[in-house]
């Protein structure tokens, strides 16, 4: 099969299975989508919400984020880990926001990614979710089954986003992504599928099996110059021949 025929098939069962998808993380607002997202790192959106709402309670705007002594912001966020790393960034970010952003977070990749803490991915999510913006974010994660699935050989997770945006539509791209996402943590995690035993990947090494046992065939011109040696190497040992 073509990559374009595995991602009509992913397509087509992710919607079967998640018609409609919400954003995971819990957020009011893009200011408190950046926060969360950027709380994410390394950590699950279950303990992301849980944690998200104790600081929000505290400081949910940038201006109140930034006025925070980092101290304060990583006592609350600890549980989700590398909260030194974090609260420095989130109270950083805040910052800058306030400062050359007029407190509203930024509409652009570039400006996104300019901030403390915010890579691509955490640009794409908030582009995507808070904005509507076309983006594909894509995680370690999105890029695990998408090789699973053989959609791409991206060896990096900017591989893979370049190769998974070739194959759908950009007004795609944001259910794609969350259904990727939902679809890996039900069906296809890391160690509970090794590629042949979730559906979709027992799907798709079943209709590889058959495909891959079609008869190759040949274009009109190749088949007849094909029979014609055939009947030559057929007549020279004086065998009985038959076209292909």
């Amino acid at each position: 099969m073509t990559r374009a025929e595995r991602a009509q098939i992913v397509a087509r069962r992710l919607d079967e299975r998640f018609p409609d998808v919400e954003p995971p993380l819990v957020h009011r607002d893009p200011f408190t989508l950046l926060v969360a997202v950027m709380l994410s790192a390394q950590c699950t959106d279950k303990r992301v919400n849980e944690v998200a709402p104790r600081l929000f309670a505290v400081a949910d705007t940038p201006a109140k984020i930034a006025a925070l002594p980092v101290r304060v912001i990583a006592r609350i966020i600890r549980p989700c880990g590398l909260a030194p790393a974090k609260s420095k960034a989130i109270r950083e970010t805040a910052k800058v926001v306030v400062e050359k952003h007029g407190g509203q977070v930024p509409r652009t990749f570039e400006e996104l990614e300019a901030l403390p803490g915010v890579g691509h991915k955490t640009a794409s999510v908030v582009m995507s979710q808070a904005f509507g913006a076309p983006a594909f974010p894509v995680d370690t994660h999105i890029h695990r089954l998408a090789k699973r699935w053989k959609l791409t050989r991206g060896r990096t997770v900017v591989e893979t986003e370049r190769d998974l945006k070739k194959l759908f539509p950009p007004n795609e791209w944001h259910k794609r992504h969350l259904q990727i996402i939902f679809y890996g943590r039900a069906f296809c995690t890391a160690r509970g599928c090794d590629g042949r035993t979730c559906p979709l990947c027992a799907e798709l090494r079943a209709r590889a099996r058959v495909g891959g046992g079609k008869r190759k065939s040949f274009p009109p011109e190749g088949r007849a110059r094909m029979n014609e040696y055939r009947r030559r190497v057929l007549a020279s040992q004086q065998m009985p021949g038959a076209d292909i």
